[in-house]
């Protein structure tokens, strides 16, 4: 029998450098992640085209934007789920709030109704304080704002963002007040959103 050197057997996926195999598991966990993403990014954004009725425009990443005839902009960000709505006039037609509505049921599960008259009195108390406004529609946080604006969306004089709302827990966890009433019928200025 010749001698060729120290025996050592050839490195197979079993026995391979434990650095390799790390490096290699967590290239296969961040793939699903992002396919698991995408995943729920495909079913957020179809729960808002079957809610609303509008259709997809284009979608890049986690950025989802929609067509639909009562709103000017209308766009899904999927890492934090958000919706912004935005209309050209500063007093927009009745059923660009109607769209903001079914869009809070698709999105946090929110009543429909209850979110488009949030809607309609954030924007009416916008208009009156010349600031942004706040508030909750069960599971549904709404942010509208009407003026002119220096950002991405100057064109546009109404300006509403739609969120899932935190649980209260968190919220007072985080330090933040507790939200309001929807049927009180107040709404806060400035705080963001």
């Amino acid at each position: 029998m010749r001698y060729s050197g120290p025996m050592t057997p050839p490195r197979s996926p079993k026995n391979a450098h434990p650095l390799v195999a790390g490096l290699a598991l967590a290239a296969i966990g961040a793939a699903c992640l992002g396919s698991a993403r995408a995943d729920g990014c495909d079913a957020l954004t179809a729960r808002v085209i079957r809610a609303t009725g509008a259709s997809l425009a284009g979608r890049s990443g986690a950025l989802a934007v929609f067509r639909a005839a009562d709103a000017e902009r209308m766009s899904l960000d999927c890492r934090d789920p958000r919706m912004v709505f935005a209309a050209r006039e500063r007093e927009p037609r009745a059923p660009f709030f109607t769209l903001i509505g079914l869009a809070a049921q698709g999105l946090a599960g929110a009543r429909a109704r209850e979110a488009e008259v949030l809607a309609l009195r954030l924007h009416q108390d916008s208009l009156l304080t010349s600031a942004p406004r706040e508030g909750r529609a069960g599971r549904a946080a709404l942010r509208c704002e009407t003026g002119p604006r220096g950002d991405a969306l100057s064109g546009d004089l109404t300006v509403c963002v739609l969120r899932r709302a935190r649980p209260a827990a968190l919220r007072r966890r985080a330090g933040l007040a507790p939200p309001e009433h929807p049927a009180a019928g107040l709404s806060r200025a400035g705080a963001a959103g």
